[in-house]
């Protein structure tokens, strides 16, 4: 890239399904190296597998990166100089090269059936190659004026790329270094489809050609495809215009053998997309990491850690710091193991500490209202601050803090019993006569304990007790910061209906 070219990168998944956290990490990674540089990041929707479309999923990617703050520069829903940027309504584009490749003799067409493939793969070669093309049914193979009357007759064919024998292509790239290929090991893959549409590998060169793009980040699962693509950005001579690759490390299962999927998820009790998606055809829900309680802040940071650092002992970074930090060479070659307690860990510490209370606020607030609660900002502020260090998940805030709102509605009584006596019953409802109507400058906790010792009981022994009264549970911040929280003449209401109960 020269000095003066700007960065232009590009995320380009397919609507095929949820979006994957490896599929997130890899915009991720696009969106801070374009934000490091003052560049500009493309979305761009590789539909060109239209038996794989699944409808409502390019929607769906749109909202993801809507969740993660990763909002495209150029888009097919926000245009741009480059569009279109969904590789179906590119079309034409495609055909002209893949035409312009068999005229230069570096692709040819192939009207081969789908039985004759078949029976090619299991008796003759695996791969369509330099080794088995010259026996099978293509413009290689076949008279000028076969080819010419097939093509006129409309009959099924595809094009594909004539791979040379016996030659190495190379590439540096930005995480690995030097990568060679030798051309012997690479079949003649289709470039153009039957149907008129482009293969995965057209279409990215072409797509990236023409979008100017600079550099390319996706995972290392591309790197067998790469030698094609060589070739073609060489074939088509733009071989100066050719983006930086760099090929992420794959996020490996929690055991490390293989890539995480799906499956993975569902075995072991984990979401593996960014958020909920439902199978129109299916009607099957797959849990996201938003709906179960997942900061887009702590999930942004905690992907960015799988296979990056940044050479310190920091793991907590905002997308600002992020965008400061990042560096490619800090990037890792081997995979990275993903670990679910790790992610709920970074959700607990952007909750506890990290993520600002009016931000926290935005997130809780709604959380009530579907509760049906209404209740004034200062007073949410201030019972998140009471309990925001308790919770993992967004989801947890109800559970950790709805006494603080309203009354228990039911008590661990299986604690309460071999507590309960009348010594005790005559402790708590002194206690709340001196809460509706306390005396003197003295605070509830030191008076609680001075009741206690008057009645001659040990403190430790009513604690347990208090909070069942206010919070239902054996859980919850400290008992008189409740009561703090709460106030008197509610305390006491709380301990009254108690002592009915118990």
């Amino acid at each position: 890239m020269s000095s003066d070219q700007k960065v232009r990168v590009r995320f380009a998944p397919s609507p095929t399904g949820g979006l994957h956290l490896g599929g997130v990490r890899t915009a991720l990674f696009n969106y801070l190296f374009a934000r490091q540089h003052g560049g500009t990041f493309v979305l761009r929707i590789e539909d060109t597998d239209q038996s794989r479309f699944v409808e409502g999923a390019e929607e769906y990617i749109r909202r993801c990166l809507e969740w993660c703050g990763l909002e495209p520069d150029e888009s097919p829903f926000k245009g741009g100089p480059f569009g279109p940027y969904r590789q179906s309504e590119r079309k034409p584009i495609y055909k002209t090269f893949a035409l312009q490749l068999v005229d230069e003799g570096k692709a040819y067409y192939a009207f081969d059936t789908p039985e004759e493939l078949e029976y090619m793969r299991a008796n003759l070669n695996p791969q369509y190659d330099h080794r088995i093309r010259m026996q099978m049914r293509n413009s290689l193979t076949l008279p000028i004026e076969e080819v010419e009357r097939l093509l006129q007759l409309g009959v099924p064919h595809v094009i594909r790329i004539k791979v040379p024998e016996g030659e190495t292509v190379a590439f540096e790239d930005m995480i690995r270094g030097e990568v060679v290929f030798h051309t012997d090991q690479v079949d003649d893959k289709v470039l153009l489809k039957a149907d008129g549409m482009p293969t995965y590998h057209l279409a990215v060169v072409v797509d990236d050609y023409e979008m100017h793009i600079t550099h390319v980040f996706r995972g290392e699962e591309w790197l067998p495809s790469s030698p094609v693509h060589l070739l073609l950005w060489k074939y088509l001579g733009w071989e100066k215009a050719m983006p930086e690759w760099a090929h992420l490390p794959l996020i490996l299962k929690p055991e490390g053998n293989g890539k995480l999927s799906k499956r993975d998820g569902d075995r072991l009790g984990f979401p593996v997309f960014a958020m909920d998606w439902t199978d129109p055809r299916t009607g099957e829900l797959t849990k996201g990491f938003r709906e179960l309680g997942f900061l887009p802040e702590s999930f942004v940071n905690m992907l960015a850690m799988l296979g990056w650092n940044d050479g310190s002992e920091q793991e907590l970074f905002t997308v600002s710091d992020l965008v400061d930090r990042f560096s490619v060479d800090r990037v890792h070659k081997g995979g990275a193991k993903f670990d679910f307690e790790k992610a709920k860990w970074f959700n607990h510490e952007w909750i506890k500490a990290v993520l600002p209370e009016e931000a926290l606020y935005d997130y809780v607030a709604p959380i009530l209202k579907d509760k049906g609660l209404n209740l004034e900002k200062g007073y949410i502020r201030g019972a998140l601050r009471l309990v925001r260090e308790r919770c993992t998940f967004l989801t947890d805030f109800w559970d950790q803090s709805y006494f603080l709102f309203q009354e228990p509605k039911g008590y661990d009584m299986v604690s309460v019993g071999p507590k309960w006596n009348e010594n005790n019953k005559a402790f708590f409802k002194e206690f709340s006569t001196w809460l509706r109507e306390p005396g003197g400058d003295i605070a509830p906790e030191p008076y609680f304990k001075e009741l206690a010792a008057a009645h001659k009981i040990k403190p430790g022994e009513l604690l347990m007790l208090f909070r069942i009264m206010l919070v239902g549970g054996k859980f919850g911040p400290p008992v008189f910061e409740i009561l703090d929280f709460i106030g008197a003449g509610a305390t006491a209401v709380r301990i009254d209906k108690a002592i009915e109960i118990f």
